[in-house]
């Protein structure tokens, strides 16, 4: 009865994880700690907008482009999508854009039918 040992085996059989390690890619730390500094820098920015009581719409879309700006970051650096496959990526990120492409088309139909309601159902008053 013949039993092979680990130095029969080439090395890239016998530990298949070790090749996984060697061929896995590292970030440097200055990546993350530019990107902790953007997230700071975004997060102080979204606080000036209560600081200098900023209103209306402006508040909100500035509120909503800092929101996005950071979740960008972390999703891109932080959960390595900027590092995947194109593939993968269009898999995350497109159903969330065409549900959002939904929401605003259903957003102005229901502007109109609420126009159209006060219209001709004589809502206005």
């Amino acid at each position: 009865m013949n039993h092979a040992t680990t130095h029969d085996i080439p090395a890239h059989v016998a530990t298949p994880d070790a090749g996984a390690h060697a061929s896995g890619q590292q970030h440097p730390i200055g990546v993350y700690l530019k990107v902790w500094g953007y997230l700071f820098v975004l997060s102080a920015m979204s606080y000036m907008v209560d600081y200098f009581q900023v209103h209306g719409i402006m508040r909100w879309v500035l509120i909503i482009t800092f929101m996005l700006l950071k979740a960008g970051l972390i999703v891109a650096i932080f959960m390595h999508m900027a590092w995947e496959r194109l593939a993968l990526v269009y898999a995350i990120l497109v159903p969330p854009l065409c549900l959002a492409t939904l929401v605003g088309l259903m957003l102005i139909e229901s502007d109109y039918t609420l126009w159209t309601r006060i219209v001709f159902l004589d809502w206005g008053g």
